[in-house]
């Protein structure tokens, strides 16, 4: 990469200063920015100055966002730090917890607000006293308030919270009966040939009957992640969960999907998370663009099938079901997907919201298809995908009401 030519910016004004407060803030907000990164940005800003907007706003665009996921976090802090003061604290109050939010108002992401929110805020004056009352009748413990939070409102702390509390889960899936069967003197079969073979020993006279018992083994799993834009949250914090989960067990199949399939699964083998979502960030091309569903259920149903979908497996599709492209190629390849594997179960962040219609083409098209109808926005409903692979038969989202 060509560096900047060194550029004087110890003349007049505080463009220089303001610049380095806003990558403080996009370091808070969790982007990566670095002391190279923001003096990068300095020479970037005096190079071009402040006017026309659109060119200063591109210029540290090209320093600071390194990926299509951080694209939305800069955008917002951008329009919040480089606007009039008196509109910052407005749109500043409206993520106060309990606040109304008008129609049309933009919402703006926690990480964003807790960033550019002022550090001195909840800080006391030290001539005022400080008078503290507990009243133990009405709390409770934060983790069971992160336990239902949804992961679209979580501030950046909440979030590292929640990650901690997803690398401890596991999946107990069932255990499947498999064709192979093992030697074991309580199993209710008798090993015939064991049996001669033992016989053979005592020529014949005395045959010690010999058993066996068939052998379980929990099933493959795959997991069919969309990453496109109204997904992004969501799945991020999928993918730490999925992450957890292949370097727990055996026999997980991990894919994500927005304009194109990728097959992540030796991504998340790495035992460091970040490493191993590092990987996935740098393969998917995708990330938080558009969603073709059918499309990428095609690529999958005729190049992976038969790879990852045999001995019974379970196959966890994970989006919103707004697919645009062809529906028709959708409902083709969800019935084919359904049919090749033990359990198609859906998970969906939509679920979320009481009043749940599916209304959209692409949701009535994948729900006759699946066993089993979820939605994934939050911490329990995590624990809850782990309770419904636990049993056979798991009762979800009444399919009833699609008709």
């Amino acid at each position: 990469m060509k560096r900047l030519a060194p550029v004087d910016i110890s003349g007049g004004g505080k463009l220089a200063l303001n610049v380095m407060h806003f990558a403080r803030a996009l370091r808070a907000a969790g982007l990566p920015v670095g002391p190279g990164k923001t003096l990068e940005a300095v020479q970037a800003a005096a190079l071009v100055g402040l006017a026309p907007r659109h060119d200063f706003y591109w210029a540290l665009h090209a320093v600071f966002v390194e990926r299509a996921a951080q694209r939305l976090v800069f955008d917002q802090a951008f329009r919040l730090f480089w606007r009039n003061p008196a509109e910052l604290r407005r749109m500043m109050a409206a993520t106060v917890p309990g606040a109304e939010q008008k129609d049309g108002q933009e919402k703006i992401s926690r990480r964003v607000a807790d960033a550019l929110s002022p550090d001195d805020a909840d800080t006391p004056r030290e001539d005022e006293e400080i008078e503290v009352e507990l009243d133990t009748r009405l709390t409770y413990s934060a983790l069971e308030l992160l336990q239902e939070m949804d992961f679209d409102s979580m501030s950046r702390d909440e979030i590292d919270e929640a990650k901690r509390a997803i690398a401890e889960m596991r999946l107990p899936i069932m255990d499947i009966p498999t064709r192979r069967f093992a030697a074991d003197q309580r199993g209710a079969r008798i090993d015939m040939r064991a049996t001669l073979r033992a016989g053979l020993r005592t020529s014949g006279a005395m045959m010690p009957l010999k058993y066996r018992r068939r052998v379980t083994r929990h099933p493959p799993l795959v997991v069919l992640c969309d990453i496109s834009g109204s997904m992004s949250r969501y799945s991020r914090m999928f993918l730490h969960f999925v992450h957890a989960i292949t370097n727990d067990r055996d026999r997980v199949h991990s894919f994500i999907f927005g304009t194109r399939l990728t097959n992540i699964t030796r991504h998340l083998q790495y035992r460091d998370v970040d490493v191993a979502l590092d990987r996935v960030a740098q393969a998917a091309l995708d990330w938080s663009g558009g969603t073709r569903i059918g499309a990428s259920l095609h690529d999958f149903n005729r190049l992976w099938s038969r790879r990852v979908l045999g001995q019974g497996a379970v196959v966890l599709l994970i989006t919103d079901g707004l697919d645009r492209g062809d529906v028709d190629g959708l409902e083709r390849e969800i019935e084919r997907l359904h049919k090749s594997c033990r359990r198609l179960i859906w998970l969906n962040p939509l679920l979320r919201f009481e009043g749940f219609r599916p209304e959209a083409r692409g949701v009535r098209v994948i729900l006759p298809h699946v066993d089993d109808f979820r939605s994934v926005h939050s911490l329990n409903s995590l624990s809850d995908i782990g309770a419904a692979l636990s049993r056979s038969e798991a009762a979800g989202w009444p399919l009833s009401e699609v008709a």
